[in-house]
């Protein structure tokens, strides 16, 4: 069984030119700066097609919309699973 938490980001044009493009950096320093990037899968992918709840991001399993600049440091603190973000 995998263990690694599991975040996939949709790429698609309208989530990526409506702020997925900025999140996209923003979740890989969160990931090498906590040093966790061994302990979660992040992928791309393209459109989830809920753009008109974009930009989308899904974590474990959940779908997370209007993700944002603001809100995605607090979106990967509540949504990771304990273990990973404990070191």
């Amino acid at each position: 069984m995998n263990n690694q938490d599991e975040i996939s980001i949709c790429l698609g044009s309208s989530c990526f030119s409506r702020g997925n493009n900025a999140t996209l950096e923003i979740i890989k320093n969160y990931l090498r700066d906590r040093n966790i990037k061994s302990k979660v899968s992040f992928k791309g992918h393209l459109c989830a097609g809920k753009c008109k709840m974009g930009p989308v991001i899904e974590i474990n399993g959940k779908l997370i919309y209007n993700v944002s600049e603001k809100n995605i440091i607090a979106i990967l603190d509540n949504h990771l699973t304990k273990e990973t973000v404990e070191h």
